[in-house]
């Protein structure tokens, strides 16, 4: 699959969508600060270009950080291992998202009429923060299932890092 022009056409997409957002983005942000004088006092009600670029890029971020972990859970499901998979990866990214979204929660407003607005602006982050943990939960699971047994034969090769010629002659 990583071959197929599909994926190496959506690859590049994805890359010019960036680079675009990587330049148009900092570029308001410098328009913005020049018209700072100009502008009347919004509402805090609203959503500006900015903050709804932010909060898209947020959303996007989201979908593909949740999206990371389901290739490594179906990959060790289907050889029912977790062979050369580094499980301090996976715990150091559980206390990363555990402690980033407790952030996010223990930053909230005391005062109850801005709750609301702080959690639908900071929805996205907490989505994939504790969406990834919980994610991560499941390999964890995955980690004690597949632990290999102890009475587990000597002669036993996983079949990833078996040679594919063994005493083969040349012609």
């Amino acid at each position: 699959i990583l071959g197929s022009k599909s994926l190496k056409n959506f690859c590049i997409a994805w890359i010019m969508v960036c680079i675009a957002l990587c330049v148009i983005l900092p570029c308001q942000l410098l328009l913005r600060n020049q018209d700072q004088s100009t502008v009347i006092e919004r509402s805090n009600n609203s959503l500006d270009m900015i903050e709804m670029s932010g909060f898209i890029c947020g959303y996007i971020s989201c979908v593909f950080y949740l999206g990371s972990r389901f290739p490594q859970l179906y990959k060790n499901f289907r050889r029912r291992s977790t062979e050369g998979t580094s499980y301090l990866l996976f715990a150091l990214a559980m206390m990363g998202n555990c402690t980033y979204g407790l952030s996010l929660v223990l930053k909230m407003p005391a005062s109850e009429s801005f709750r609301a607005l702080y959690f639908l602006h900071h929805l996205p982050w907490l989505i994939g923060s504790f969406g990834v943990l919980f994610l991560d939960i499941f390999v964890t699971v995955q980690f004690i299932l597949y632990h290999p047994h102890k009475e587990r034969q000597p002669g036993l090769v996983a079949l990833e890092v078996e040679p594919l010629l063994v005493n083969e002659e040349t012609a």
